[in-house]
């Protein structure tokens, strides 16, 4: 009753309020005669008036910027997903989205749409907004840098990385003296623009190769030390010379720039001797994540402002401000984190990707437009390859690295990425390069990143090496091998208690590896081997609980599900268990598997389906990653879903077609290492009718009598599926169950599904 009354209420209220408000207008229209109100056009209709404002709308400053951050985000996102699936960083697929959007394609083949989508006065928005971007990423960068990493290995590695600048900036100031008469802009003299060319050859692109350290497996390896330490020696010394070059160029001759250097130095001086001793002790103070407050937040914030704004006035870009306020941060690897969690986020997937678009509508492939052009483009590709390639291996070598290493670290320091665009754009806002020599330095950063993943698997290919990062303890065993692949700790720990119920009596003749992977772009350099710790405490908590005893693999990944395959597969494992990536239990199992109908369809389930392969899950209630393993494995894989904690005491398999025959196996391994009491379900008289299958079923139970038993009933009682702990299944069996929504799925504890 109360329901309808506050419904009447609220009714009265709401026609009053609007009879009011009627009345209201219609006595203040008469207060308008002799105040000069402009009638509207009586010529238009309502529609008309509507078209116009909605028009008015959609072009307003505002708007304009909102479709076009919508667009650049979608289509920066479809790249990168692409390029990470061949094996590529996403940041080359970001890099060409915005070539994509800018009058390289989009304006050549659709002039039309792309000046509505971006009008040449909208672009001053946009450029303010992406260095906006380009401040917070740089800020961020600066904090990934381990600068005690920097201290304690700088002797092993400021060979490499200064002959990793020296090189490229010999050849890429002398190729400058080939071109300058051609090429250099007007006004610009040659000091200004060689120094450019030289940099500009000279930039390492810090956080791509840090990602592809870790996404191959050799972080922790004496080769990814060094060269991690390589990058971010080069890094810092890379922006140095940056801030030198900028002022040398605004100043107009050396000697001018002398005083912005003077300034220059006061400023890293105060940085380092009084503000970062400050934010040391507010770190110390609120080192937590609760600690954390917007207060505290503000002040680190304001920091990189200020910075940032500092280094602008004093005339070396604001982004040096935001490097150095990053780099000066507390080293305190828990507050770095925060800091950069809050940041982060909004820097790469929000702002990030209009600087890409920002620098492809300034790349106009189009003028690279005849052969000499496109001849010069590969010169420059050349010249950069060979400095930066050649001349990081050579000082390899010279300091006592072997060959393949060697090689290894020139093909990770030639890797460019976003630095090399942020550098080229400096330069073209400086108006030191031409709208020509911009777009071929712009593809000449794609290319150089491009070809890292592929020159290091041809170093590997040749030198019969892999990065894979399966100890050679686990690759050589020829014991039976579990490979259990968890994400959250606690679904890890019931995986490994499963897999200990496999191998518990045959631990002299069996190994099981435990494997965590995370996304390498959710973690930081120096917070690697935090996270490591922090992945595998609970898990070797338990293995010591229940004398399992397990080899940990931990590995940063840019596409989880198929590194799990690869490891897997080159492991050579017999069984690779994974947990579901989401519960299945939630409300009514049953529920869960019909409501699973509603997933949005991703391009590998596009893929999938154009392939052939949908069919095969198409019935199954597996999350996505779960899905792709199953599918890509060629190795047996058992599907852990359960909503208790798990028990191995009371084992049902059921057999629906003689493919079922080869769960008597592991019906076995379980009787025989966890004493279940195993139950094999005969519904169809699958057994009764195979003699190979009965007599395989008859001689376990002689050899364990007692243990096994056999159910030959067609229909499930409620009280028996109850009563079991586990069920053992087949996936083409498990694929009826759901198909024909069998009562059996309701009233379950807990299914391994294994496809063999």
């Amino acid at each position: 009753m109360k329901k309808y009354k506050n419904s009447l209420f609220y009714a009265a209220l709401t026609a009053l309020f609007f009879v009011f408000l009627y009345n209201l207008m219609k006595r203040g229209a008469a207060l308008e005669d002799g105040r000069n109100v402009v009638e509207r056009n009586s010529s238009n209709t309502h529609w008309d008036d509507f078209l116009s404002t909605m028009s008015d709308n959609i072009h307003h400053p505002l708007a304009m910027l909102l479709i076009q951050i919508i667009s650049i985000i979608i289509v920066a996102r479809i790249f990168g997903w692409f390029f990470r699936r061949i094996g590529q960083p996403s940041v080359i697929g970001e890099m060409v989205a915005g070539i994509v959007l800018g009058p390289s394609l989009l304006g050549l083949y659709f002039p039309e749409f792309s000046q509505s989508l971006f009008p040449a006065e909208s672009l001053g928005n946009l450029q303010f907004l992406s260095q906006i971007g380009l401040i917070l990423f740089m800020f961020v960068i600066g904090m990934e840098l381990d600068i005690n990493a920097l201290k304690n290995k700088a002797n092993d590695a400021v060979v490499i990385s200064h002959a990793s600048i020296i090189f490229p900036f010999a050849l890429g100031s002398t190729l400058a003296y080939f071109v300058y008469a051609e090429f250099a802009p007007e006004g610009v003299g040659f000091l200004s623009f060689a120094l450019f060319m030289g940099i500009a050859m000279s930039i390492t692109a810090f956080p791509v190769l840090a990602r592809i350290v870790q996404e191959r497996g050799i972080h922790k390896t004496k080769l990814g030390t060094i060269v991690i330490t390589c990058a971010a020696a080069d890094d810092i010394t890379a922006w140095c010379i940056l801030a030198i070059v900028i002022a040398i160029v605004k100043a107009g001759s050396f000697v001018s720039s002398l005083y912005i250097v003077a300034l220059a130095v006061g400023y890293v001086f105060l940085m380092l001797k009084v503000v970062r001793p400050f934010l040391k002790r507010v770190a110390e103070l609120k080192s937590d994540s609760t600690g954390v407050s917007r207060p505290i937040v503000a002040i680190f914030l304001l920091t990189l402002i200020l910075s940032a704004y500092a280094t602008e006035v004093i005339g070396i870009h604001a982004l040096f401000g935001a490097f150095m306020a990053g780099a000066i941060m507390p080293e305190v690897a828990n507050f770095r984190t925060i800091i950069i969690d809050k940041v982060e986020d909004v820097a790469v997937v929000l702002l990030l990707p209009l600087f890409f678009v920002f620098t492809g509508l300034r790349t106009q492939i189009g003028l690279i437009n005849d052969p000499y052009l496109w001849k010069l483009t590969g010169l420059i590709i050349v010249v950069a390859v060979v400095g930066k390639f050649v001349g990081s291996a050579l000082a390899a070598k010279f300091v006592g690295q072997n060959l393949r290493d060697s090689l290894t670290i020139g093909a990770l320091m030639n890797t460019r990425g976003l630095m090399e665009l942020v550098v080229l754009n400096i330069g073209y806002d400086l108006g030191v390069l031409t709208a020509e020599v911009f777009t071929m330095m712009v593809i000449m950063a794609l290319v150089t990143t491009f070809m890292t993943g592929p020159a290091l698997d041809l170093i590997n290919y040749i030198f019969r090496s892999s990065d894979a990062i399966i100890p050679d303890s686990v690759k050589q065993s020829t014991k039976f091998k579990v490979l259990i692949s968890f994400g959250q700790p606690e679904k890890g720990k019931t995986l490994l208690r499963l897999a200990n119920g496999f191998v518990k009596n045959r631990k002299q003749h069996s190994m099981v590896t435990a494997m965590h992977l995370t996304l390498s772009h959710e973690l930081h350099t120096f917070d690697i081997e935090e996270e490591e710790k922090r992945s595998f405490a609970q898990i070797l908590d338990e293995s010591a609980k229940i004398g399992q005893s397990v080899v940990p693999v931990f590995k940063a990944s840019s596409d989880i599900e198929n590194d799990i395959v690869e490891i897997a597969n080159q492991g050579d494992h017999n069984l690779l268990l994974v947990g579901m990536g989401e519960s299945i239990f939630e409300g009514t199992l049953l529920g869960k598997v019909l409501g699973y109908t509603t997933r949005i369809v991703n391009p590998d389930r596009l893929i999938d389906k154009l392939s052939g392969k949908e069919g095969l899950f198409e019935s199954t209630p597996f999350d996505e990653r779960t899905r792709q393993i199953v599918a890509k494995s060629r190795i047996p894989v058992g599907v852990l879903i359960t909503k208790e904690p798990l028990g191995l005491s009371k084992v049902f398999v059921p057999i629906f077609s003689d493919d079922d025959s080869f769960l008597i196996g592991y019906g076995e391994m379980l009787a025989e290492n966890s004493h279940s009491q195993v139950t094999f379900v005969d519904p169809h008289d699958m057994v009764a009718n195979n003699p190979e299958m009965g007599k395989q079923i008859e001689n376990l139970n002689q050899k364990l009598s007692g243990q096994i038993h056999i159910l030959e009933d067609r229909t499930m009682k409620k009280d028996f599926l109850e009563r079991q702990d586990i069920m053992l299944i087949s996936l083409e069996s498990w694929k009826k169950l759901v198909n024909t929504q069998s009562l059996w799925v309701r009233n379950i504890s807990s299914v391994l599904i294994i496809k063999h």
